[in-house]
């Protein structure tokens, strides 16, 4: 069995785990958490999404979250954009690094951005054309890759023709969304072999969400292919606002503790992720979902 010496995090929790939570965290609290975290170690982290506040009120002034934040000079601090109005926003914030974000069915992409699949990867192609004009990095995400809330069952080859397109594009890494948490280590597999056919391996991420408890053996599955670039939030924080079922991410204290038991790099200090985990847990007034904690962490 082939496993990566080494792996690269996406710390997502500003972004997809904030977004999700009935308390809105202040400016300074979310600016505080990004850089807690660049300190655990982290090298790319979701700093915040530049859509309506009136859709999601908890991503409101993430340009000037964004703005505050002391960034370290060899990290990624991305932006999520949804349309014009955001990556305006995001050049005149300066962000270096863009999000953009596609769904693999009609039913799911309407009732997340109100147009059908067409529709938006002709906005997400003109998005990332004006983005690279103005020398900005552009990752890609797809929801629900192996399964839609509203459509159920997710053809492998519509994955595959949305991670081509987005490449083509010039996204530098697509993250593959397991939404409402479906999966398992061989749906998993078989979906990696065949986007490993139509992207290079080192532009594939995975992203799960902890639904049925199956993020982390679906991970090992993933590892086990060769991937090597993970998306995970700490204090296991999240869900989608517009995925109905859908829990939180896996958590990055428990990831972080595993990768490490498996002797995999992540260059993250796993005692300090914990204590940010309680960071953030305790301004939200709930306990982290994480499984691992300061004690047995130390022993391991």
């Amino acid at each position: 069995m082939e496993l990566p010496s080494q792996v690269k995090l996406v710390e997502v929790g500003p972004r997809d785990g904030l977004q999700n939570q009935p308390v809105t965290v202040s400016i300074t609290h979310r600016v505080e958490l990004i850089e807690r975290l660049a300190q655990c170690g982290f090298t790319a982290i979701e700093t915040g999404s530049l859509v309506s506040p009136q859709r999601i009120p908890q991503m409101a002034n993430s340009d000037i979250v964004y703005q505050q934040v002391h960034q370290q000079p060899k990290a990624e601090y991305i932006m999520l954009v949804a349309n014009q109005q955001g990556l305006a926003k995001a050049i005149s914030c300066q962000a270096k690094t863009i999000a953009v974000f596609c769904a693999t069915t009609d039913a799911f992409s309407l009732n997340n951005i109100n147009c059908p699949i067409d529709v938006s990867m002709a906005s997400i192609q003109a998005i990332v054309n004006q983005a690279k004009e103005k020398n900005m990095a552009v990752r890609g995400y797809i929801s629900c890759v192996l399964g839609c809330p509203f459509q159920g069952v997710v053809q492998i080859d519509k994955v595959c023709e949305l991670a081509a397109k987005l490449y083509e594009y010039g996204c530098y890494e697509i993250s593959l969304g397991d939404t409402i948490g479906v999966g398992t280590p061989r749906q998993v597999i078989e979906l990696l072999s065949a986007v490993k056919k139509v992207i290079p391996t080192d532009t594939i991420a995975v992203h799960f969400h902890d639904t049925y408890g199956q993020a982390l053996a679906n991970i090992f599955a993933a590892l086990q292919t060769g991937i090597h670039i993970i998306d995970s939030s700490v204090s296991g924080l999240g869900g989608c606002p517009f995925a109905p079922g859908a829990s939180g991410n896996i958590s990055s204290e428990d990831l972080v503790y595993m990768l490490n038991g498996l002797s995999i790099k992540t260059g993250v200090n796993l005692e300090e992720l914990i204590a940010t985990s309680w960071f953030i847990a305790d301004l939200l007034d709930r306990p982290p979902t994480a499984k691992v904690t300061l004690a047995n962490a130390a022993k391991h």
